[in-house]
């Protein structure tokens, strides 16, 4: 059946009847399995949120160690700074919940907000203390450069340093080592 063939609903829905069968056929030899979480945070189990800092947490979604880069929400309760930092790789993020800015510009993101960091740009994330919480989803592309006043680096982080983290989190509050392989690929 071509899409031209299909009735639809009004409201532009397909007609149940008129829906093609589901692919059945072969994937790619060495292709992954897909990863998928329903809910990624509103009824989340809480030891999935790894402490960064106090007030600060990271829930991974997707641990890329071939590209380098990860998927995670970024939740801050009780406002705060959380890092002047920088990116040699592209950033993006949307804000699901809460409202943060960075020092140097003079906008605000909240709720539906979506920001592309281009490579390079140092910036300082701030939520103010009354925001009670904050939820942005970042992917991150490479490393996190932390940066002094001056723009000098002063520590990193990076997938791997992530991977490392929520391995720790995870035996610590009785998930075990292994649980963060689901977040691998």
């Amino acid at each position: 059946m071509s899409p031209d063939s299909t009735h639809a609903e009004p409201g532009g829905r397909v007609a149940a009847d008129d829906l093609p069968a589901p692919y059945d056929g072969p994937r790619p030899r060495d292709a992954l399995a897909e990863l998928f979480i329903h809910d990624g945070y509103a009824k989340d189990d809480p030891r999935l949120w790894v402490p960064l800092a106090p007030g600060r947490w990271s829930r991974p979604l997707c641990l890329n160690v071939s590209n380098g880069y990860w998927v995670h929400l970024t939740k801050v309760v009780g406002g705060g700074l959380l890092s002047r930092h920088r990116h040699p790789a592209p950033v993006h993020g949307f804000v699901i919940k809460g409202r943060w800015r960075y020092l140097e510009r003079d906008w605000i993101a909240e709720p539906g907000s979506y920001l592309y960091e281009p490579p390079g740009d140092i910036h300082t994330l701030v939520v103010e203390p009354d925001c009670d919480e904050m939820i942005t989803l970042f992917h991150n592309s490479g490393a996190l450069i932390y940066c002094d006043e001056d723009g000098t680096t002063t520590g990193t982080t990076d997938v791997f340093d992530r991977i490392d983290a929520c391995r720790r989190h995870f035996i610590d509050v009785g998930l075990g080592a292994d649980f963060v392989k689901q977040f691998i690929r």
